[in-house]
């Protein structure tokens, strides 16, 4: 890299008592971004200095959340077409070195298991209970039923290597299989739960089209009807809302996400963590769409 020479010059000024000789390495360094990560890490490896340790620590998880920051504005404002790239930015705020090519070779696994079994003459249910059996039989996914405020059901990696996850991440991993495979499994924003929505194809030229069935991807799948959403919905002193049938945007799924982060981190303690969550959340509430 032409400017290495630089960015160890820089790097080795890390450890300089004088406070505004830091400030400005650190912010040069910062300027950089990702591009002097390895350097950085490198450093830290062959350092015994706990206090260079704990400044290189920091100035990557800068660069690391400056980099999640600028891929959920770009997956934002280009339109949020893939709920899996929302989900995968996320993702990255805990898990930045990730192989996320592991992750998709992982879903093509499952999709490539569900499509060897799927007819064309296949009624909408029967595709569903094809679903269910793959992904909570065969692959074993399940709710996390007793840690269900842990921050990990909400990072998908951790949920695709569990198996394990709440409402909102198994729905995701649930609709993206589908629609990857042409079935209109959409995400429903119900309050206090998340379910899915079974699209009514037949009606999809219609500025509404309405959702012939519901499914509980928290519970292996579980499929239900209207009624049940209004049942739901009373016994949360609710007025059935149009919002509350109908399938979702991307953005609110994944805003939902990042809402269960900063709740499952204030439950914790996890200040820091709180607040850099916000700033996430404030990218995604920025009306200039």
């Amino acid at each position: 890299m032409e400017n290495s020479k630089e960015i160890n010059a820089l790097i080795k000024l890390l450890d300089d008592p004088d406070q505004e000789v830091f400030e400005h390495v650190e912010k040069r360094l910062i300027e950089y971004g990702t591009q002097v990560v390895d350097y950085l890490e490198n450093q830290w490896e062959h350092s015994l200095d706990t206090t260079l340790q704990e400044r290189i620590e920091n100035i990557v998880h800068k660069i690391q959340f400056n980099s999640v920051k600028e891929d959920l504005n770009l997956w934002y404002h280009s339109g949020a077409f893939d709920l899996l790239q929302g989900a995968l930015a996320i993702n990255r705020y805990q898990y930045p070195d990730l192989d996320e090519q592991k992750l998709i070779i992982q879903i093509e696994d499952i999709k490539r298991e569900i499509w060897l079994g799927l007819q064309y003459e296949m009624s909408s249910i029967e595709k569903i209970k094809l679903i269910n059996h793959v992904f909570y039989n065969v692959y074993g996914f399940s709710g996390n039923t007793k840690n269900h405020n842990d921050p990990q059901n909400s990072y998908i990696s951790q949920v695709l290597e569990s198996k394990k996850g709440n409402q909102i991440s198994l729905a995701i991993i649930y609709s993206t299989l589908a629609q990857k495979l042409d079935i209109p499994v959409y995400g429903v924003n119900l309050p206090q739960h998340f379910i899915l929505g079974y699209i009514d194809e037949s009606k999809r030229d219609e500025q509404e089209f309405g959702v012939l069935f519901y499914i509980n991807a928290f519970n292996k799948g579980a499929i239900f009807g209207k009624h049940d959403v209004d049942q739901f919905l009373r016994q949360l002193n609710l007025d059935p809302l149009p919002g509350f049938y109908a399938p979702c945007s991307n953005v609110e799924i994944i805003r939902r996400i990042i809402r269960n982060l900063i709740s499952a981190y204030e439950n914790l303690g996890s200040t820091e963590k709180v607040e850099e969550l916000k700033q996430l959340q404030e990218i995604l509430n920025s009306d200039n769409l």
